[in-house]
């Protein structure tokens, strides 16, 4: 099975395709990113789906990259027999999905084996195929695709196989097409009229990032996948394409993140304004104010790309799983948690598209959110982290209560709205004691990850991050230096450790990349440039050959972990690279002392 970075990621604004470094489409959901796969190999066998197009006898192609700027993908294949060419692409959707795949000769005479296995509903059941004026018609229930090609086509073993040369100069497209099996067929796209508008489409996007420095390839390539996980209809951006990728190989930490996570509003708008993205940050303002209207008392922690709140957790019994890590989970039992930091989450973003975009028009919504947090704050709960053990006092969960707080009161003082501000602010001052009071270690110095407790949590990274205190304040640099130290695993970071079973989770996990440029970020804002800026760059040879990052990382095999590409570890990426640039955050005064 290939390797997790061994994926390159194709998608047209609705879903993504997972492409592996043999030529083989093993991951694809139609039509949207949470709908069941058609292509499943990812989490099982080739006859779970798969679609895969090489060289005859060429194991994986020697060399791969994104065209400049774009979400093209070209691997190139050199043999005994001469060299071919692959392009991959999804067209931006405007009606069906499609998916093309162009081979092209490139020198000798190549021969070329297609091997086509279409399973829908994540790979349980089998098409009805036939061929009907030379398009090859699989439907299967609700889902119907469509294959056109200028290659002979064969039935085999339930399956669909074509061998062909190319020559220099020769280019022999593939087409699938995607409808709803009730709908009309009608005669799939041109594949090279739909390279050209993919590439004019991209060039065009691309051009209008403003990000400048020696790390902008990196950051052009983070935002380019931020934005093959936005769900173009609704400005939603997905936490990954894939579900189940295991958090440790051969355990059970798999969950699916074709959802939206209120945690990542914030750190979504930050990279989308410092490049200049104000469409896409205005759309994902709008996905999460219709998200999360409605009772502030029934807000959750995730919604679907549409903003549908129920997205019920069930396994799926027939799929061994990526490496035999079982179960395949689809859905996400987590919606259903208590997650204090949320409101914080969502009134920050709010805040922050008001003073960026020039927009308010949601500020009653913003107020019932306070009030509700006003009355439920002191609660515990199951923090950023999704514990599934007993809830707690999580300090992150705290600050970000305070965040909301904060935020609600300086729209008042500083925005000129209408509200309480002399009770808000009296809450946010009550927050502020609470946290310093409990949310310390026994000794005052730095904070820990939940009130009495004395275990440590990447997240208290971002304390100084959301004004809660200065980068200078003593109990900050004392809460950073323990972080590094505490949760340091082969020069990366934890999120937390796991070895207790605290998080009411069995097994372990990689070391989590958004926390590892969390601290990237947290060690310019303290002074410590260089080594901020060498940490960066051993994260950025974590990255695959085409620029993607999972959700975590192996060190001791050296491999990525988790679902992927990660939207989350880019958010990490971009601020980070951001912050090296500008830096953001970094103070030149004295720390100052405990107050």
């Amino acid at each position: 099975m290939a390797r997790i970075e061994d994926y390159a990621v194709i998608g047209d604004l609705q879903t993504a395709a997972l492409v592996g470094m043999d030529g083989s489409i093993d991951w694809l959901c139609l039509p949207h990113f949470d709908s069941p796969s058609c292509f499943g190999a990812l989490l099982g066998t080739p006859d779970h789906g798969r679609w895969r197009i090489a060289p005859v006898g060429a194991a994986t192609c020697t060399s791969r990259r994104y065209l400049p700027g774009t979400l093209v993908l070209e691997s190139v294949w050199e043999t005994d027999d001469g060299a071919a060419r692959v392009v991959d692409f999804m067209p931006p959707r405007d009606s069906a999905c499609d998916v093309v795949r162009i081979v092209e000769g490139v020198s000798g005479s190549v021969p070329v084996e297609m091997d086509l296995a279409l399973r829908f509903d994540y790979g349980h059941v089998v098409p009805w195929v036939r061929r009907r004026e030379g398009v090859l018609h699989a439907v299967a229930g609700p889902d119907a695709a469509y294959v056109t090609t200028t290659a002979p086509l064969v039935g085999r073993d339930r399956r669909t196989v074509s061998a062909f040369t190319v020559g220099p100069g020769d280019r022999v497209p593939f087409v699938l097409t995607w409808r709803p099996s009730h709908e009309r067929w009608e005669p799939c796209a041109d594949a090279e009229v739909s390279l050209e508008r993919t590439l004019a489409y991209w060039d065009e996007w691309s051009s209008r990032c403003r990000v400048t420095g020696p790390y902008k390839d990196a950051v052009d390539r983070s935002l380019i996948t931020l934005k093959a996980l936005t769900f173009g209809p609704t400005g939603g951006i997905a936490a990954a394409a894939t579900t189940s990728l295991p958090e440790w190989l051969g355990g059970e930490r798999n969950w699916d993140y074709r959802y939206c996570w209120l945690r990542d509003a914030t750190l979504t708008l930050q990279p989308l304004l410092a490049a200049g993205y104000t469409e896409e940050a205005g759309a994902w303002r709008d996905w999460l104010l219709r998200a999360v209207a409605g009772d502030p008392a029934d807000l959750q922690i995730m919604y679907s790309l549409t903003g549908r709140r129920r997205v019920p957790e069930d396994t799926l019994h027939w799929l061994p799983g990526y490496e035999a890590s079982a179960p395949v989970r689809i859905g996400n039992a987590a919606a259903e948690q208590l997650q204090l930091d949320v409101w914080g989450e969502v009134l920050d973003a709010l805040a922050l598209t008001r003073n960026a975009l020039g927009t308010e028009d949601s500020w009653n919504l913003q107020c019932a959110l306070m009030d509700h947090l006003e009355r439920v704050w002191r609660q515990p709960d199951n923090g950023l982290w999704e514990m599934r053990g007993p809830r707690r006092h999580f300090t992150h969960s705290k600050v970000m209560a305070w965040v909301a707080a904060d935020r609600m009161a300086r729209g008042i003082t500083e925005s000129g709205l209408e509200g309480p501000l002399e009770r808000w602010t009296a809450v946010r001052d009550e927050i502020r004691a609470d946290v310093l009071a409990h949310g310390m270690d026994p000794t005052g110095s730095h904070f820990v990850q939940s009130y009495g407790s004395s275990e440590l949590d990447a997240a208290l990274l971002l304390i100084p991050r959301v004004g809660f205190l200065p980068y200078d304040d003593p109990r900050v640099v004392a809460t950073i230096e323990a972080v590094q130290r505490e949760l340091a695993a082969d020069g990366f970071l934890l999120r937390y450790r796991t070895e207790s079973g605290a998080d009411g989770l069995p097994g372990t996990e990689g070391v989590f990349l958004a926390c590892s440029f969390w601290l990237v970020t947290a060690l310019v804002g303290i002074g410590r440039r260089d080594e901020a800026r060498r940490l960066f760059e051993d994260l950025l040879e974590l990255r695959n050959d085409v620029g993607l990052l999972s959700e975590e990382y192996d060190p001791r095999l050296g491999r990525q972990l988790g679902n992927t590409p990660q939207a989350f570890s880019h958010f990490g990426l971009i601020n980070a690279a951001v912050a090296l640039e500008q830096g953001m955050g970094r103070s030149d005064e004295p720390p100052r002392p405990p107050s």
